[in-house]
């Protein structure tokens, strides 16, 4: 637990080093130390001294500089292929949905063939349904024929059965 903790206050450090060189705050400190350095020999220190001094300071500073700017550079890397990643991922969702949409499609072109063919059945049972409804009118009709048909023939009946009736009668009387 402490390595890691160590680990990141000395990326937290390296951090702040790194945003810090690029600001104007930097550029101000270093102009000054330049303009001292350069105004050291005017107090009376040896030149040679001076540019030896600042030679190996502005190496040291160089070789931090390319340390920190590789340390962005690891950093800037890291996030590009974590970007990457999720842009691979994004990617396969991108991918799945548009199967998924292509899926959808195709089951509300199948759904859309289920409701014509429906539709079809609806017309074609409303026309039997027409056709029955006909038939029954008739089938009423033809009852109603065959009741007064009866009716009819229940009263000629009855007018035969007078009639015999009278028949027997008037022979009866005439014999």
């Amino acid at each position: 637990m402490e390595e890691k903790e160590k680990n990141t206050k000395q990326k937290n450090v390296s951090l702040r080093a790194t945003e810090w060189i690029g600001t104007t705050g930097s550029l101000v400190v270093h102009t000054v130390l330049f303009t001292v350095a350069f105004a050291l020999p005017f107090f009376g220190f040896p030149i040679d001294q001076i540019l030896l001094v600042l030679t190996t300071v502005v190496s040291l500073e160089a070789i931090y500089l390319a340390i920190f700017i590789q340390m962005s550079v690891n950093r800037h890397n890291k996030n590009l292929e974590e970007v990457s990643k999720d842009i691979d991922e994004i990617q396969e969702d991108v991918e799945e949905i548009t199967t998924d949409v292509d899926e959808v499609s195709k089951d509300i072109d199948e759904i859309q063939e289920d409701v014509d063919e429906i539709s079809k059945d609806i017309d074609e049972i409303q026309e039997d349904v027409d056709e029955i409804s006909k038939d029954i009118d008739e089938i009423q009709e033809d009852e109603e024929m065959e009741v007064h048909t009866k009716t009819t023939l229940e009263k000629i009946e009855q007018g035969i059965k007078q009639l015999s009736i009278e028949i027997e009668k008037l022979k009866a009387e005439g014999k």
